[in-house]
C-alpha cells in the first residue's frame, strides 16, 4: 500500500469511528420503548455530511487561500458563518426530531429533550473538535511539506556547491603541478619526460575518482605518492621527506582529494633552496577513523608567497563540513617553527 492509499484508509476509518459512536452512544430511554425514526436517521446523516464537508472545505480550501496568505479576518469570518450555520441546520434538525418523537411515541415535557441531543456537551463542542483537527491536520501537513521541500532545496545546494568546489580543486592541482614541470623544463632536466608521465597518472586519477563521492583509501593513498613522487624531482639534498602509512587502509572509504590540499600547503611552504628542512605525513586507519597529519617547516620567505590563492585549504575546509558534518576534527598550528596540521575523519 503506497502513501496515498494509506492516507485514504485512515482517514475512511476515523470518519467511520467517527460517525457510528453518536449511533452506538445515543441515549435510550429505560422502557426499552425507544427506537431511531427517519427523522433522526436523515439528522445524523445531515449532520454528519456537513461536518465532513466542513473538515475538507476547511482543510482544503480556507487554510490554503486565507489562511497560509494571512488574511485572518476572512478566514475567521468564514469560520464563525460556518458555525452559525451548522448550529441553524442542527437545531433546525432537532426540531424535527422532537416533533415526530412528541407525535409518535406521546413524549410530552422538557424531561424527555434529552433524548433528541447530539450525544455530546453541545453541537457546537462537535463542529469545534472537527475544526480543531482538520485545521492541525492540515498546518501539520503544511510544516511538513516546507520541511521536505527545504531540505529538498538545501541537498541540491550542498550538492551543487560541492560539484563548485571540485570544479576548483581540480584546476588549482594542475596549475602548481605543471609550475613544477615548467621548472624542470626551463633547466632542460631529464626527469622532465618522467614528470610529465607521472603527471599524466595522476591527472587520470583526478578527472575519473572525482566523478564519486567516495573511493578506496588505498588509491587515495597511491595518488599522494604520485604526488610527493612528482614533487620530488624539483627538490634538493636539502629536504627530506617522510610519508608513513599504518592500520587497515584496504576496506575504508574516504573523499577524493579531501587530504591534497595540505599536501600542497606543506610543499608550498615547507621547502626552502636554502636551508634544510623536513616534511612528514602520515596516514593512519582503524577501524573507526582515519587520522592524518601533515609537518613541515615554517619558511618565513616562503610564507609571504603572493602566488598563493588559498583555494586549495579554504575549499577544503568547506567540503569538510559539507561531507563530514560532526564527523571530522581538524587542527591547524603553528608550533616550534612548525606548521602542523592533524585530522581526523570519523
Amino acid at each position: 500500500m503506497n502513501k496515498k492509499q494509506l492516507t485514504i484508509t485512515v482517514q475512511v476509518a476515523a470518519w467511520a469511528c467517527f460517525f457510528l459512536l453518536p449511533i452506538v452512544f445515543y441515549p435510550k430511554p429505560r422502557d426499552g420503548e425507544f427506537q431511531f425514526t427517519e427523522a433522526m436517521i436523515w439528522r445524523f446523516v445531515c449532520v454528519d455530511a456537513y461536518l465532513l464537508l466542513f473538515y475538507y472545505f476547511n482543510t482544503l480550501f480556507l487554510i490554503p487561500r486565507l489562511l497560509t496568505k494571512r488574511k485572518w479576518f476572512w478566514y475567521i469570518l468564514a469560520v464563525i458563518a460556518l458555525l452559525f450555520l451548522f448550529l441553524f441546520i442542527h437545531h433546525t434538525l432537532d426540531d424535527f426530531v422532537r416533533a415526530e418523537m412528541a407525535s409518535k411515541f406521546k413524549y410530552k415535557g422538557p424531561h424527555r429533550r434529552h433524548l433528541y441531543f447530539y450525544p455530546f456537551t453541545s453541537s457546537s463542542a462537535v463542529f469545534f473538535l472537527v475544526f480543531t483537527v482538520s485545521t492541525c491536520s492540515r498546518v501539520i501537513q503544511e510544516w511538513l511539506g516546507i520541511e521536505s521541500k527545504r531540505k529538498e532545496i538545501e541537498n541540491e545546494k550542498l550538492a551543487t556547491e560541492l560539484s563548485f568546489l571540485k570544479s576548483q580543486i581540480n584546476p588549482h592541482f594542475l596549475f602548481n603541478t605543471l609550475n613544477n614541470i615548467y621548472s624542470l623544463a626551463i633547466v632542460k632536466s631529464e626527469a622532465t619526460a618522467d614528470a610529465v608521465l607521472k603527471l599524466s597518472s595522476i591527472m587520470r586519477y583526478v578527472l575519473s575518482e572525482t566523478k564519486h563521492d567516495t573511493v578506496p583509501l588505498d588509491k587515495e593513498i597511491q595518488f599522494i605518492r604520485h604526488y610527493i613522487e612528482l614533487q620530488k624531482v624539483r627538490l634538493t639534498d636539502k629536504v627530506t621527506i617522510e610519508f608513513n602509512v599504518e592500520g587497515d587502509t584496504e576496506e575504508k572509504q574516504i573523499a577524493p582529494l579531501i587530504l591534497i590540499a595540505f599536501v600542497e600547503n606543506a610543499f608550498k611552504y615547507g621547502v626552502s633552496t636554502k636551508e634544510t628542512s623536513s616534511i612528514l605525513f602520515e596516514i593512519n586507519a582503524d577501524a573507526k577513523q582515519i587520522h592524518f597529519k601533515a609537518e613541515n617547516n615554517l619558511i618565513a620567505s616562503d610564507m609571504g608567497n603572493e602566488n598563493n590563492t588559498g583555494i586549495g585549504i579554504k575549499n577544503t575546509k568547506r567540503r569538510l563540513e559539507l561531507l563530514y558534518p560532526n564527523r571530522h576534527d581538524l587542527s591547524v598550528k603553528e608550533e616550534n617553527k612548525k606548521f602542523i596540521v592533524n585530522l581526523t575523519l570519523l
